[in-house]
């Protein structure tokens, strides 16, 4: 899959999906970070590039989906220091969705039981 890692999206995720064959572009990558770019812009960019964007700027990327026309799909997740579990939440959710374009998935950190 083809995804647009916002410039806040933890970088150790970032190359777990790469490990996981995921192709990840970061804002930073892009030339786009550090230069307060409204989140609108970065949706489109990614949505340009026809990536799904990941990012952990739930509040603000969920009102994006309700309000933009058109997207190639967005990932919002919790902050979660299991980099690795995390990237493989995101791998099975996109994957079982036959098209991402116009979605919004939430990545949930597993809940701890005792």
């Amino acid at each position: 899959m083809l995804f647009y890692a916002d410039e806040n999206f933890p970088r150790p995720v970032v190359e777990e999906l790469r490990l996981l064959g995921h192709d990840v572009l970061t804002a930073l990558e892009d030339r786009r970070a550090n230069q307060r770019i409204p989140d609108d812009d970065v949706l489109k960019r990614a949505s340009e590039l026809g990536r799904i964007i990941l990012t952990i700027n739930r509040r603000d990327f969920r009102l994006l989906h309700k309000t933009r026309v058109s997207h190639a799909g967005i990932v919002i997740c919790t902050q979660d220091r299991d980099f690795t579990g995390q990237a493989g939440r995101i791998q099975a959710a996109c994957l079982a969705l036959e098209e991402m374009s116009g979605q919004l998935i939430r990545i949930h950190r597993p809940s701890k039981r005792a």
